[in-house]
């Protein structure tokens, strides 16, 4: 017999409704079992955002951005976003930037990799060439959303290799055997979400010009700046990644990441409209006026778009860069607590660089984001081989705080690591508690009586409620017949 408490197709056809009150509740009691969104240290989006902020989300909750005309205040808002933004990535003062607000990065990905293979497209078509086997070249390292948009639009993945000697994140030196007269683009990852380090954008760019020099091949580049692009401006103002560089010709941005807004918003902008292809274009005629769309959803909520210029205006810059100072000071205590104890650190936003103090200025250590990825030490893992570093994460769940352990990408699919984001609402007690929390939860494995428990304690017991609409991994898994294999820690079951 189903433990399910779901209501069937039959019954859900029938009249079975119960009043509000008694709907709310039911829904109300049973998200209580979800995690703690304060103390959810494996996602990079964002939890919190001040009372008038939520005043003004629900103030504009009805909205639907698309029918510009019924809404020209919520327009000019969200034209008024794109403009902020263009200028806050080192925009040029020449030509047109356009962009787009978007369900999150993912929907902003695909977008500006539709724009780079319709271009690829269309100069092979006016050269009289094959324009049926495009490739995409970026790290093995990247985020889901990117291989994604490969398969999902037909797009050959050329995924490069990571190592440890280039900190988990693609070599721009590597990157460049991948890539041919077919190649359609180069995504270039701002802040992994494995370490959080920052791939090498200017470095990646004087390659390709080099190869043009070589070969004719004129390669552009799309930053995946899903976290980085909201960070990076603020604290690293000399870092080169952006449209200064010119043959970076869009970047995606996650609103609801270090743009400091609930999930729901993402951003994606072109240098210049010419680098948004016209059949991505689409003319409407039937919500009052002439407008223009050019993203995969069409009606989508004003108020995420309205809650991120909330931010512009409240926080400015110094307020964004005052919080991104924050979390990276708090992610170099975490760091430097951890490399005195049992672990050693993967990620590098606490390593001073040559020349430079151990002050408060983020620029004085390598760049990258508020990310701690760490794993036992080989010397721990000498000394009580029997410890199985997933516990950790177990272990930590029951003291609330979410941590995901998971292997590294292709090319260190053997590493083993643990993940720590800072975001805002990680305060410095906060850091504390949690430091304390993991080397209490790692010093009580050494026994092997503990140890005992603990792997009692780690094994799930099967849940019914959690099968409904979820893929059959026999049939759609890596083992599946037929499947393309995928390289990511986000497996497709």
């Amino acid at each position: 017999m189903s433990l399910s408490r779901h209501i069937d197709a039959e019954e859900f056809t029938k009249d079975v409704g119960i009043p509000s009150k008694a709907a709310y509740q039911l829904l109300h009691d049973e998200t209580q079992l979800d995690g703690n969104p304060l103390l959810n240290l494996a996602s990079f989006v964002h939890t919190w955002m001040p009372e008038e902020a939520n005043k003004l989300i629900m103030e504009n909750i009805n909205k639907n951005q698309v029918d510009m005309d019924e809404y020209p205040a919520a327009t000019i808002i969200h034209n008024r976003c794109i403009s902020m933004i263009a200028s806050l990535w080192k925009a040029p003062s020449t030509g047109k930037v356009i962009g787009t607000s978007t369900a999150g990065s993912s929907e902003a990905i695909m977008l500006g990799g539709l724009a780079m293979k319709k271009r690829w497209q269309e100069a092979r078509k006016a050269a009289k060439k094959d324009f049926y086997h495009p490739n995409i070249v970026f790290g093995s390292n990247a985020q889901v959303a990117l291989e994604k948009f490969a398969r999902y639009f037909d797009v050959e993945c050329r995924l490069v290799p990571v190592k440890a000697s280039s900190n988990y994140v693609m070599d721009p030196k590597d990157a460049i055997q991948f890539i041919d007269e077919n190649t359609i683009g180069v995504m270039v990852i701002l802040g992994s979400t494995y370490t959080g380090h920052f791939e090498n954008v200017a470095e990646m760019s004087e390659l390709l010009d080099k190869l043009q020099e070589e070969t004719g091949l004129d390669i552009p580049i799309h930053v995946d700046g899903a976290s980085g692009a909201f960070v990076a401006p603020f604290v690293y103002p000399s870092l080169k990644w952006g449209f200064d560089i010119p043959r970076v010709v869009s970047i995606n941005t996650s609103g609801h990441k270090f743009g400091l807004v609930y999930a729901g918003i993402g951003w994606v902008l072109w240098r210049d409209e010419s680098f948004l292809n016209k059949d991505l274009v689409f003319e409407l005629h039937y919500l009052g006026n002439v407008e223009y769309s050019f993203t995969l959803n069409f009606s989508k909520p004003a108020s995420p778009i309205i809650a991120q210029m909330f931010n512009f205006l409240n926080l400015g810059f110094e307020g964004y860069r005052k919080i991104a100072i924050k979390d990276l000071r708090n992610a170099r205590l975490l760091s430097r607590a951890l490399e005195n104890t049992y672990f050693k650190v993967l990620s590098n936003i606490h390593r001073v660089l040559p020349g430079r103090d151990e002050d408060d200025d983020p620029e004085s250590y390598e760049p990258g984001l508020p990310v701690v990825s760490f794993k036992l030490s080989d010397d721990f893992k000498e000394k009580y081989p029997h410890v199985q570093q997933v516990w950790i994460q177990s272990m930590l769940r029951t003291k609330g705080w979410i941590v995901p352990n998971y292997n590294g990408p292709e090319g260190e699919k053997d590493t083993e690591m643990l993940r720590v984001v800072v975001r805002e609402t990680l305060s410095e007690d906060l850091t504390e508690r949690l430091i304390a929390d993991i080397i209490d939860t790692t010093e009580s494995m050494m026994s092997e009586s503990g140890s005992q428990i603990l792997l009692a304690l780690s094994q799930s017991s099967h849940q019914a409620d959690r099968e409904h609409g979820r893929p059959d991994k026999s049939n759609f898994g890596d083992t599946a017949e037929d499947a393309q294999e995928q390289a990511g820690f986000s497996r497709q079951c």
